[in-house]
């Protein structure tokens, strides 16, 4: 390698390209999170470990695929949390970090709960148990995934409540994305904490507690996406960070 390459100096990204690196990656995490979704209301039957056990084994693939799904969108919401902190580091460094920790955590914890949901191709296929106890310890292990997922969505919720709340202190994003950010962010922590102290209660609720989150992360992530940041705006308020 030249001297001249070695002594380059490394160019920081814009605050554009990384807010529209972060819309992307938040779009990903969407797509990729409501496939997999999509896989498991196709397989698992709420309260039917038979049922749930023929499902899992008549959709293999369908069920291994939504289990990949589930981990690209952690990932990719990991790449977008990276580039969000990117982009609103100027507001509050400390904030920005605090909200990045969160998403950290809350991939963490997703990323155990995806043995959770794998783990139930592996019990069905043991021997030396009765069917009924293999499907009863494969839906326990599909229980014990639903509620790491739930954990996990107290870190996102609190990741989304900070980013919202940057984003209205900011001069370079529209405070009404902010607030529908802080307001989805509040959304997801309602779902969360409302599944872990009353699962029944959350499925009548489930329209009404969702609904603030996907407003709010969608908002952004389109907004991230076609406007990006006011670029003169982001340098001055970087300048007076």
């Amino acid at each position: 390698m030249s001297a001249a390459v070695m002594s380059a100096p490394f160019v920081q990204p814009s605050p554009l390209f990384n807010a529209r690196m972060s819309g992307f990656f938040w779009l990903m995490t969407v797509l990729t999170g409501s496939f997999a979704m999509f896989t498991y209301q196709k397989v698992v039957v709420p309260g039917d470990a038979a049922a749930t056990a023929a499902n899992i084994l008549a959709n293999e693939p369908l069920f291994r695929l939504g289990v990949i799904s589930d981990i690209a969108a952690s990932a990719c919401y990991l790449a977008a949390s990276l580039f969000i902190y990117a982009v609103l580091k100027p507001v509050n460094p400390t904030v920005a970090l605090l909200g990045t920790f969160f998403s950290v955590a809350g991939c963490a914890i997703s990323a155990l709960s995806f043995a959770f949901r794998l783990a139930p191709l592996t019990v069905l296929a043991v021997s030396g148990f009765t069917t009924e106890q293999l499907r009863g310890l494969s839906h326990a292990l599909i229980g014990l995934n639903v509620q790491a997922v739930n954990i996990g969505f107290v870190f996102f919720g609190l990741h989304c409540v900070l980013v919202g709340s940057l984003i209205l202190e900011s001069s370079f994003i529209p405070k009404g994305v902010g607030a529908l950010m802080v307001f989805g962010g509040l959304g997801w922590l309602t779902f969360a904490i409302t599944s872990l102290l009353s699962p029944a209660l959350v499925l009548l609720m489930i329209p009404y507690i969702l609904a603030p989150g996907a407003i709010g992360e969608l908002t952004l992530t389109l907004w991230l996406l076609v406007k990006g940041v006011d670029v003169r705006r982001w340098n001055e308020q970087a300048g007076l960070a």
